[in-house]
Parts: structure tokens; C-alpha cells; sequence
């Protein structure tokens, strides 16, 4: 399975779905065009955490890092970095 997140206009993740394999090369047109949901949609990966490639098989760090994917697995409230084309979490607000 293939995970999208949609950004809203200030690059915020608002949702993120799984669509099949099948679909991932077109992901965008797929969520937004033939289902029918309209937005910006990117591929985000389950495997990346925290700017580590995690090792579906073992569920540890793998050897080979370069499978890594915009830094992080997309969540709701996180946000895309074009420059660097990364998904990042939210800022922590702190209480003064």
C-alpha cells in the first residue's frame, strides 16, 4: 500500500490516505481526479521516522539509509518544507 498526504495552502498535512500499489505511480490524479477529492496530494513513507529509514522487515534501523523519504512519515498538523521536500512536525507551542 502506498501512503498520500494532502496539504492544504499553507503546507499543512490535513489527511493522509492509503491507496493500492497499483496507484502509487499516480497518486495525485488518483486521489484527486478519479476519486474525486480534489487537493495537492504527496507520497509520504511509512518506513521513514525521524530522518531514519526503518527496515520493514526487522522494525530497526535499516544498514542501507537510502531509501529514506521526505524525512518523516506525514501525520495530520505536519508540515511540507518545498525547499528541502520534507514533512516535518508541527512546532510545539510553549505556554510563557
Amino acid at each position: 500500500m502506498a501512503h498520500f498526504a494532502e496539504i492544504d495552502d499553507t503546507n499543512t498535512v490535513i489527511r493522509v490516505l492509503v491507496i493500492p500499489d497499483e496507484q502509487e505511480h499516480r497518486g495525485q490524479e488518483y486521489l484527486a481526479d478519479e476519486l474525486g477529492l480534489g487537493g495537492t496530494w504527496l507520497q509520504t513513507s511509512y518506513n521513514s521516522r525521524d530522518g531514519v529509514y526503518i527496515d520493514p522487515a526487522t522494525n530497526e534501523p535499516a544498514a542501507d539509509q537510502t531509501k529514506l523519504f521526505r524525512y518523516t512519515y506525514a501525520g495530520i498538523g505536519f508540515i511540507y518544507d518545498p525547499e528541502t521536500d520534507e514533512f516535518r512536525p508541527p512546532l510545539e507551542e510553549t505556554t510563557p
